[in-house]
Formats: C-alpha cells, structure tokens, sequence
C-alpha cells in the first residue's frame, strides 16, 4: 500500500490532506469551548447549528466549486482555499458575538467545500493505474481515522500549557502547510473540451452522476452509511453516560472502536478490491452496517446488552462503513471523463452530505423522544432501505462497454467512426446524456 508514497506529487498531497485534518481536528475541539465561553449552557444549540451550517455550506457551495475547478488551475485554486481557511481560523479567537462564529462557520466550510472535491478528483489524475488509485482512497481512509483518534489526544495535551484559542493558531498553521506542500507539487488540471455557461457547469456534475446507475447505487449506499455514522457520531455519548452509566473515558473508547473497525476494513480492502468487484464489497458492508443495528435493536430488547455487545457492534459498523465508503471514489473516476470528475466529486460531496443532514437530525430526536432500541431500529431500516434501492439501481451484470446508436448525430460524425451502432466505456458526457435503457 505504501510504494505508492514513492510518488513525489502523491506524497506532497498525502501530506497535505493530513496536516489539513489535524488542522480540522484542533478547530473541532477548539469550536466546543468557544461555544461554550460565548454561550455557557447553550453551547449545544450554538454547535448544532454550527453543524447545520456546515452542512448547508457543503450541499450548496460544492457543486458551484465542481464548477468552477475547470476554469482555474488547480493549484492554485487549492492554494487559495487553504490559505482562506486558515485566515478564518486566525479570525476566529476574536469573535464576541453567536452570529460572527455563525459567518466565519459559513466561510470556513465553503472553503473546505471547494477544497475537498478538486483535492480528491485531482488524485486519480497523479495516479492513474486503478490499484495504486485504491491504495491511495484506503491511506486516505486510514488518514481520517488516525486524525479521529489523534487531533482530540494533540489538542488535550495543548490544553495543559496553552488557552483553547491558541488551537486556532494550530489550525491556522495546519492549513498553511496544507497550501505549502500543495504548492511544491505539479498538478495536472485537464482542460475542458467545450466552454459552458455557469448553469450548464454547475449542474454538470449532478446531471451526470443522476444519469449514471451505478452512482445512483452509491449515493443510496451513502444514505445507508449515513445511517449508521450518525447513531454512532450522534447519539454514542447518550448511549454511553446515561444508558450504560459510564464515564467520558467510556465514551472515547466507544468511538474507538467505530474508527478501529474502519481502520482495519481500509488496511484490508486493497487486497479484497484486487479479487472482488467493487459491487459485492460495498453491498457487504452496508448489509453488515443494517445488520448490525437491527440485530442489537432485537437483542436488546430480549437481554440486558451491556458495554462489550455495544464496543463490537461499533466495531462492526466500522468495518462495514469503511467498505461502504473507501471504493467511492473508484466508481466516481470510472464514472466521468478526466475533465468532469471535479464536478461528479463534488457531486458526490454534496448529495451524501445532503444524506448527512437528514440523518443527524433523525438519530438525535427517535433516541431523545422514543429511546435507543426505536433509534437502533429507525436507523438500521433506513439503512437497509439505502441498501435495498442500491441493488436495484445497480445491477450486478451491468457492463461497462455498452453497445448504442445516436440518433441525434449526423452519420458522418467522427464520434460514430463510420455510422450504425457502436460499442465503447459509456459514461454520461455531450454526447451520451442518457443511460441506454435495458434491450
């Protein structure tokens, strides 16, 4: 997995995206103690809609982003978000309103909405052999993991000798080097063939991934891991203080064990992608992941579950989580043509953050109003829903190559190389708007 860190771009980039996150990371911690410091015993509500910002910033802003990545070079493009971010968190120790946390929440966000889609659609241009591709999407994934485990143990350890508003300056510098190690690598940024109005670009990447059946499965798929993430991001410290009456130790190594299950699915999946197609792997672990939360739901309604049964079933949903969403990004780089893959990534970004924002919300309120096996059973059905609209939208037998006519071209065009039917990779672009329907 890691020959590909041989690569100089790739290693400029890797490093990048983990100074980037341990950056995030600081900011995270350091947001939760600015809330409280301006809000007190309201710093809840003030970090819910800071939340609900961020993901309102990451559905809207990222599909203007994915537009806007073919127009400018990429580099600096990336360069110029990073170094946005980090004046945002320079700005951010000085506020002494709600509302100006709010806007500078705003900005940061878009920024990383912008980021995040160029960032990851510009990999698959530096490694363009699909295996080094999947090994560089599973140290990516391990890359997030460690900064769940690593960015809140950095900033405890800050907090012993600085205040929390010097985790800005962190995050500041975090984003900095982020724009430093981007800037000392070439990047390629494959030209678009025809120019397009701002509607027609910005709606690029959504009408493509629509049209494309397979990532209607993903995006499916993606509702299902959202399901499972947000009972554990959600509602694993209600679960851990008040139903098992553990401490804050309890909680941190339930969540452990969520990212320890995803770690080790993202160390394996290299291997398993190379012997099992890409279908198989994501069905399995969104099946593993529905599976999960209603077998606990029935068990816990029949046996007094304690804290091992609930570490394994975390444990358990980590694995499927990762195999849900490692492989992603393979469907998104055979799915589009080099110069719209920042549009379909950032479709992707958008639509499964929308799936986010439905699932946050729902987690919270089933368990507040109803109680943990409603919630368990609630979420393990949507994601079995997820699971089930993504076996019909994506067929096992789909081919690649798909033979087809275009009766909206002139016969002498050279796409058609001689006229009649033709068979090629099919991916929705100008000239295959639609997804040929089956016979």
């Amino acid at each position: 997995m890691y020959n590909i860190l041989k690569n100089r771009t790739y290693r400029h980039l890797f490093g990048a995206q983990i100074v980037a996150l341990l950056g995030t990371g600081l900011a995270t911690v350091a947001l939760g103690l600015l809330a409280y410091d301006l809000a007190g015993n309201d710093a809840a509500l003030v970090l819910g809609t800071a939340l609900t910002i961020k993901m309102v910033a990451y559905v809207t802003i990222a599909p203007v982003a994915g537009a806007m990545a073919n127009r400018w070079p990429r580099r600096g493009m990336l360069v110029a978000l990073d170094v946005l971010r980090a004046a945002v968190a320079v700005a951010l120790p000085f506020v002494s309103e709600i509302w100006q946390v709010y806007v500078l929440i705003f900005l940061l966000q878009s920024a990383s909405a912008a980021f995040t889609p160029t960032f990851q659609a510009t990999i698959p241009d530096v490694l363009p052999d699909e295996q080094d591709y999947t090994r560089a999407l599973s140290l990516s994934r391990l890359a997030y993991d460690l900064e769940s485990l690593i960015s809140p143990m950095l900033a405890a350890a800050l907090l012993l000798i600085v205040s929390f508003d010097t985790l800005f300056l962190g995050t500041c510098l975090g984003f900095l080097a982020s724009a430093a190690l981007v800037l000392s690598a070439v990047l390629p940024s494959p030209a678009p063939t025809n120019p397009r109005g701002f509607y027609d670009a910005t709606t690029r990447g959504l009408r493509i991934y629509l049209n494309t059946p397979r990532l209607r499965g993903l995006l499916a798929l993606s509702l299902s891991a959202a399901a499972a993430g947000a009972m554990v991001i959600v509602n694993t410290v209600v679960v851990v203080r008040s139903g098992l009456e553990l401490g804050a130790e309890a909680v941190a190594l339930t969540l452990a064990a969520f990212g320890a299950g995803s770690m080790i699915a993202a160390l394996f999946l290299p291997r398993l992608l190379d012997r099992l197609p890409d279908r198989q792997v994501m069905l399995s672990g969104a099946g593993l992941m529905a599976g999960v939360l209603l077998a606990l739901a029935a068990g816990l309604t029949t046996v007094n579950t304690g804290w091992a049964a609930i570490l394994v079933a975390w444990l358990f949903l980590g694995l499927g989580y990762s195999a849900v969403l490692t492989p992603s990004g393979r469907l998104l780089r055979r799915s589009a043509h080099p110069e719209d893959r920042p549009a379909v990534f950032a479709a992707q970004f958008a639509l499964s953050h929308a799936c986010w924002l439905l699932a946050y919300p729902l987690a919270g309120w089933v368990l507040t109003r109803f109680g943990l096996v409603p919630a368990l059973l609630a979420l393990g059905c949507v994601s079995a829903a997820g699971l089930a609209l993504a076996i019909r939208f994506w067929q096992a037998d789909a081919p690649r190559e798909i033979e087809h006519f275009h009766e909206d071209l002139p016969p002498d065009h050279p796409h058609l190389q001689g006229g009649g039917p033709h068979r090629h990779v099919y991916v929705i672009d100008d000239y295959h708007r639609h997804w040929p329907q089956a016979g």
